[in-house]
């Protein structure tokens, strides 16, 4: 039997594990991609804890994922309950909540920076002409971060929406009718009987979460590259800098273990909650 997986395992060797051994060995090396690299021990990693700007993006990186595991969860949860307690309409809405994650990420970034956001010829810029004073949020390094996460929360929300719609959908219909007849209103429905019915998705997707807000880097790269003065720098941006820029790769991939070190954490701590729950 072992023979049918080979194929998917011999390609997650070639793809996976061998560039991730490549990088952790990376990490210890001083290489500017061009030269032999050179062994340097924890050089790259002193560095990297030395550098403020690290620091930076590491919050950058807290605060996204803070808002990613409420905000577009919250909304997706609500707007999926709302979409299973009605009939009419639900492929359309489902479609219209959908359309935004198939739209590419550096159309959808172009879009909002050039037709919202801009104070010429933007939304912001026709309400201005109104009396309603709105800066550009991608320009001021206190509003930066917020202003590309209200872009990836547009663009986030509708795929959560029609996940927890498809869990929702598995809830036997029964129980949702006789909590109806017992008098259970939407938030007593969805707080006692649909959220606890659907928490293994739920669950699944906030570890998801965690996981996707620290890799996050084409919105952030696309609408600010980082700045301004790395108010929105993240450590993807920090790692590409560091490569690319810098053409310091044993740098880089010691800031992508340290990203790798919470997907792992994530995905730890998902499968000891699972396997704490199978036990149960």
């Amino acid at each position: 039997m072992w023979l049918f997986a080979l194929p998917a395992l011999s390609i997650n060797v070639v793809i996976i594990l061998i560039p991730a051994l490549l990088t952790i060995a990376l990490a210890f090396c001083q290489w500017d991609g061009l030269s032999m690299p050179v062994f340097v021990g924890l050089a790259n990693f002193n560095a990297v804890f030395a550098d403020r700007v690290f620091w930076i993006a590491l919050g950058n990186n807290i605060k996204w994922t803070l808002i990613f595991l409420t905000v577009p969860i919250a909304i997706g949860l609500f707007a999926a309950t709302l979409l299973l307690l009605i009939h009419r309409g639900r492929t359309l809405f489902q479609i219209v909540y959908f359309m935004p994650v198939v739209v590419a990420t550096a159309i959808t970034a172009r879009v909002w920076q050039g037709m919202i956001y801009n104070p010429n010829t933007g939304v912001f810029g026709l309400l201005q002409r109104f009396g309603i004073e709105l800066a550009d949020p991608l320009a001021h390094t206190e509003t930066a971060l917020y202003g590309i996460a209200a872009v990836d929360l547009w663009h986030w929300w509708g795929f959560l929406a029609v996940i927890f719609l498809a869990a929702l959908r598995q809830v036997p219909q029964e129980m949702v009718e006789a909590a109806r007849l017992d008098g259970a209103g939407f938030f007593g429905l969805l707080r006692h009987i649909l959220i606890p019915a659907i928490a293994p998705t739920i669950k699944l997707m906030m570890v998801m979460t965690v996981i996707w807000s620290f890799l996050v880097f084409d919105f952030v790269y696309i609408l600010t590259q980082g700045g301004p003065a790395y108010s929105s720098e993240v450590l993807s941006t920090l790692a590409y800098r560091n490569a690319f820029f810098e053409f310091d790769l044993g740098r880089a991939a010691a800031v992508a273990l340290v990203i790798a070190l919470f997907g792992l954490t994530a995905t730890f701590a998902y499968v000891r909650l699972q396997a704490r729950e199978g036990a149960n």
